[in-house]
């Protein structure tokens, strides 16, 4: 019963840090990185699609993507939802390539996006925070069910702290990252 509470409650921690490391994904640091073009979605054919099914995004170097469009037709498609995307991104066509160059970052805009990764960490520490509300909820209702002694919920708590306070060093360690990545020029 007991490790069922904390196996799940590792579940879904674990989902809480990838769900960081997207997020965390998103918020480009002024090096091309393929993934920063992610959330672009293209009208293709009257469907929304992910960018990554109608092109290939390639880093061609430190500072610009290079997308090859699988249909020549979809050129002027995917140029415009990448200028109406919310990323402040200017792409060029050269022939069948699309060149999206990465524009330097402003000091203001490091400290925006800095501030939105703290933003980002802060929302992770409260997922796992309420995760672990969840599983010492259950670990007490076992308790007044009187399926589990109150010394083995003792434990039980130890266990899932200690799950939470390893979730929540590892959010530090991403967020220290991130910051440290931003704001190298």
């Amino acid at each position: 019963m007991i490790n069922e509470i904390k196996q799940d409650a590792q579940e879904r921690m674990k989902k809480t840090l990838e769900s960081l490391d997207n997020a965390f994904s998103k918020i480009r640091t002024g090096r091309a990185h393929p993934s920063i073009l992610d959330s672009v979605m293209v009208s293709y054919y009257g469907a929304d699609t992910p960018l990554r099914q109608v092109a290939n995004v390639i880093a061609e170097d430190s500072r610009t993507l290079a997308l090859t469009v699988f249909d020549k037709s979809m050129i002027q498609a995917v140029e415009k939802a990448i200028m109406t995307s919310d990323l402040g991104l200017n792409p060029a066509t050269a022939g069948t390539t699309i060149r999206v160059p990465m524009p330097a970052l402003t000091e203001e805009t490091r400290k925006g996006f800095t501030k939105q990764a703290r933003a980002e960490a802060e929302n992770a520490r409260v997922a796992v925070r309420n995760i672990r509300r969840d599983a010492l909820a259950q670990l007490k209702d076992l308790v007044k069910e009187k399926e589990i002694s109150e010394d083995n919920e003792r434990r039980g708590q130890d266990d899932v702290q200690k799950l939470t306070d390893k979730f929540v060093g590892e959010i530090d360690k991403a967020l220290e990252g991130k910051e440290a990545d931003l704001m190298a020029v």
